[in-house]
């Protein structure tokens, strides 16, 4: 018989200690993998009656900015309530200032 031994690497799976918690207006303090992701809540749909308006479909489906710092974004609770919120979030260190479900939003 073999005494050696396997080397022990890394574990597959990483269990991040500071993730990410969205303030659910019903669930309270939920981790993000409860949420999906959906994107600038402030974007706004291009009206289709304009002449134009096939060019601004393709700028509204394909062209985003990417801030640095606070942005509204739309965060749907899957696992959860199952209510869409508006998050603001810095993107740069992920703290959110606050979450509010998207029915009540007005920008």
């Amino acid at each position: 018989m073999s005494s050696m031994r396997r080397a022990k690497g890394p574990s597959p799976i990483s269990i991040e200690t500071n993730a990410m918690r969205i303030p659910c207006p019903y669930c309270g303090d939920r981790d993000f993998a409860e949420f999906v992701y959906r994107g600038d809540a402030t974007v706004k749909r291009p009206d289709q009656s304009l002449s134009e308006s096939a060019e601004l479909a393709t700028d509204y489906v394909y062209l985003r900015d990417n801030p640095a710092g606070p942005l509204e974004e739309l965060w749907y609770h899957a696992q959860g309530c199952r209510n869409w919120l508006v998050v603001c979030r810095d993107t740069r260190t992920h703290t959110i200032a606050s979450a509010l479900l998207a029915r009540d939003y007005s920008s």
